[in-house]
């Protein structure tokens, strides 16, 4: 049985004993000059790991006492992580060397986190979701401070780390009540404790673990780590905050409702509704007044966390589907954007404010056309496939005779598109100026235009994505 267990979890082992290999390797060799070999490894690691659980899974696999359980569901989440974390890493190179902040230690870092996230959405336990949360959250506490000569980096990471801190608290309490009602930490344990009406114990620790999740997704009212850790951070490690974590979080977020409250979609959801109503509207109208890209950025990912709350709020198999279809676009957006991000620069120094872009399409037609594109997927302007991923969730509400969520998600997108188009017009007919320049490294403009093309072309079928999210759909929900 051990043996059958650990073939499970293989994918997961290989990476663990890569990261304390790499670890040794560059703390016994010459540490700084070796990141960029360490981090090219480890992309093409992410990458082959990805194509390792494509092609060889099937079925539903429990190991350790159901403890881990690898499906359909944790495979589509798995693979979305570790793609993104890949194009992470390569298209934030250039950056991190150019700025002398490229440490050994980043992209073994950053394999840890993604360690906890393959454990998260394979959790079939409420202790092996919490090692795999906290392993994420710790390596990412270390690298969103990891520039020690910047006062908002250091400021960026010690609020991340109390913050989550109080996250993690309400998580374990949340946790201890669910365990002292249902005897067991097994989801199929506490499933089985439900019968159509949950006790008033077990809803109260479902709400309070679904706060210390909605930290992790940065969904609003918990949302108030993001803007500053966006600012703060190096914008590489931004560009990992805003996908790979919130594709994790999310999946979990799922795991967690449905193998171990599924029995009482309608409480829960009632929860799930309520974050995204607040997070769609708070996240639509606090990015208006944004001077700063990554600011924009952060309450953009909060906003679009609350359309892919809609989605699980639905409680059927449908919203589960469209969640990940949502998660899938949101990531493919967020990279080929941030691609961008990390390109901007004046004088040799880089600049995230929004007034530099005036103009910009005068000087770099073909850059400022990507953006453009990628910025209409973001909000939501058809026929991007930003929208079709914002109509999937919305017809998931409608489905499940929610029409007011599907209504709110709506009006909050329209207020929303405002200032993804604002920067398209400073970007076409603004004010001359002080520009911008973008030095971009070949793997960057590679990224933001295989971005820009997957929002246009991707309009046809999804690439395929739609079936794949609806067998991962019914692996979790069926």
């Amino acid at each position: 049985m051990l043996s059958t267990d650990f073939s499970i979890v293989l994918p997961e082992m290989v990476l663990a004993v890569f990261a304390m290999a790499a670890l040794m390797f560059g703390a016994y060799t010459t540490k700084d000059k070796v990141a960029g070999l360490i981090l090219q490894v480890t992309a093409g690691l992410f990458v082959a790991m990805a194509i390792w659980i494509g092609l060889n899974g099937q079925g539903t696999n429990p190991a350790f006492g159901a403890m881990f359980i690898d499906d359909a569901f944790s495979r589509f989440a798995k693979i979305t992580i570790l793609v993104s974390a890949a194009a992470v890493l390569l298209v934030g190179q250039d950056y991190m060397q150019r700025r002398d902040l490229l440490r050994f230690e980043y992209p073994i870092l950053v394999a840890l986190s993604v360690l906890g996230m393959m454990m998260m959405v394979s959790a079939g336990d409420l202790m092996s979701l919490y090692m795999g949360l906290e392993l994420q959250s710790l390596a990412l506490y270390v690298v969103a401070s990891l520039r020690r000569d910047s006062a908002k980096s250091s400021e960026a990471g010690l609020k991340y780390f109390v913050l989550g801190a109080l996250s993690s608290g309400l998580l374990l309490y949340g946790a201890s009540l669910v365990y002292g009602y249902a005897g067991t930490t097994l989801f199929s344990g506490i499933l089985s404790t439900l019968g159509e009406k949950a006790g008033i114990g077990l809803l109260l620790g479902l709400v309070f673990m679904l706060a210390g999740l909605a930290f992790k997704v940065s969904a609003a009212p918990f949302h108030m780590w993001t803007p500053d850790v966006y600012e703060g951070s190096p914008t590489p490690i931004t560009m990992f905050f805003a996908t790979a974590p919130k594709v994790a979080a999310m999946a979990l977020i799922a795991r967690l409702t449905w193998d171990a409250f599924g029995a009482i979609p309608g409480d829960w959801g009632q929860v799930l509704a309520a974050l995204s109503v607040i997070s769609m509207f708070l996240g639509a109208v606090a990015a208006i007044g944004q001077k700063d890209l990554k600011r924009l950025m952060a309450y953009s990912s909060i906003a679009h966390m609350g359309y892919a709350l809609i989605g699980l709020a639905a409680g059927t198999v449908g919203g589960v589907q469209a969640m990940l279809v949502y998660m899938a676009i949101y990531v493919t957006m967020n990279v080929g954007t941030f691609a961008f991000i990390l390109s901007m620069e004046r004088d040799g120094r880089p600049v995230t404010d929004i007034a530099s872009l005036n103009m910009f399409s005068k000087t770099e037609p073909m850059k400022a056309l990507a953006l453009l594109v990628l910025l209409f997927s973001l909000a939501g302007v058809p026929p991007m496939v930003g929208f079709f991923g914002k109509f999937y969730v919305l017809q998931a509400a409608v489905d499940a005779n929610m029409t007011w969520l599907a209504i709110a998600g709506a009006v909050a997108s329209v207020i929303g598109a405002y200032y993804y188009l604002r920067i398209v017009y400073l970007m076409y007919f603004g004010a001359e100026g002080a520009g911008v320049t973008s030095r971009m490294a070949p793997v960057q403009w590679v990224a933001m235009v295989v971005s820009a093309v997957i929002m246009l072309a991707g309009i046809v079928n999804l690439f395929g994505i739609e079936a794949l999210a609806a067998t991962a759909a019914e692996a979790l929900v069926g």
